[in-house]
């Protein structure tokens, strides 16, 4: 009878552990890989920004930078929409090749600004968006009623930066830019739980994919918010 009455209880506790170490597991490769995806885009950025060739090629054609974003845009549409179809290999080279493509399209910013103060915008960016992260994952408050509205927010700035290219208002800018960086912050924290809802949910076969698509989601509420903080903060040449 005794051992009955602790049976129970014990497989509940292997339960316990098993789901942690599934969400272990999954947070580890959504950070390794989405850590990468950064020293690769910070590189390809660096070397970009050091090539003559490039520069004079990006410059001398005002399609240049479209393309490279036009590029950005459709790979994400390819990662996301076609993840479920995909192996985990070749979405994680997709995503690595976004972060490449990226690493092109950033260049412009070490023409801009100081090195200095790109890399106090990082570390701020990283100690901030950790922080959010690190919520995002603990927290028992349910964010997804929160991850609507900032889906809206979010579309609703895509509408005022397209707006501004033609406006050209510096005081719009300066809204988009604060706005931007409330928003990633608040993207960061909600991804982070989603990520983690979804390994609980999803089969263990399908990790890989979801670390790689985990880590595409993370990487841009990073890359976006390192971008609105340095509006704020770049010291420019």
């Amino acid at each position: 009878m005794e051992q009955n009455y602790f049976q129970p209880e014990h497989q509940y506790y292997r339960s316990e552990q098993s789901i942690a170490q599934v969400m272990s597991q999954v947070m580890k490769q959504v950070y390794v890989k989405m850590f990468l995806a950064l020293l690769v885009t910070g590189f390809v950025s660096m070397w970009a920004a050091g090539s003559e060739v490039f520069l004079n090629a990006l410059f001398a054609n005002s399609w240049g930078i479209w393309v490279l974003m036009g590029a950005e845009v459709l790979l994400v549409i390819a990662i996301s929409g076609a993840i479920n179809k995909l192996s985990s290999a070749m979405a994680t080279a997709l995503f690595f090749l976004f972060a490449i493509v990226n690493g092109l399209s950033l260049a412009p910013i070490f023409l801009l600004y100081t090195q200095g103060s790109i890399a106090s915008t990082f570390f701020i960016t990283a100690t901030t968006f950790g922080a959010m992260s690190i919520y995002g994952y603990f927290t028992s408050t349910d964010l997804s009623k929160f991850g609507s509205i900032l889906v809206m927010a979010l579309i609703g700035l895509i509408i005022c930066v397209v707006v501004n290219i033609f406006v050209a208002s510096s005081t719009l800018d300066w809204i988009i830019s604060g706005a931007g960086v409330l928003i990633f912050i608040g993207l960061t924290a909600w991804d982070t739980q989603k990520i983690k809802q979804m390994a609980l949910s999803m089969p263990d076969a399908t990790n890989g994919r979801l670390a790689t698509i985990g880590a595409l989601s993370l990487y841009l509420d990073f890359i976006n918010l390192f971008i609105y903080l340095l509006r704020f903060l770049g010291d420019r040449r």
